[in-house]
């Protein structure tokens, strides 16, 4: 039972981060991993970082 709470919480905290991301620019994909393993502390660094430049193909 305790698995599967720890579980909920780390998508549940993936699905925020992939939310703020994709609202300031981020790279969606990466902060919805770091949202899913560290949970609650990710949620002050995507607020520091950088946007994405789409015309940087490089």
């Amino acid at each position: 039972m305790g698995y599967f709470v720890l579980l909920v919480i780390s998508i549940c905290f993936a699905g925020l981060l992939y939310l703020i991301a994709a609202k300031r620019g981020s790279n969606k994909t990466f902060w919805a991993i770091m949202g899913f393993v560290f949970g609650p502390f990710a949620i002050p660094f995507v607020f520091f970082a950088k946007k994405v430049d789409p015309t940087n193909t490089v």
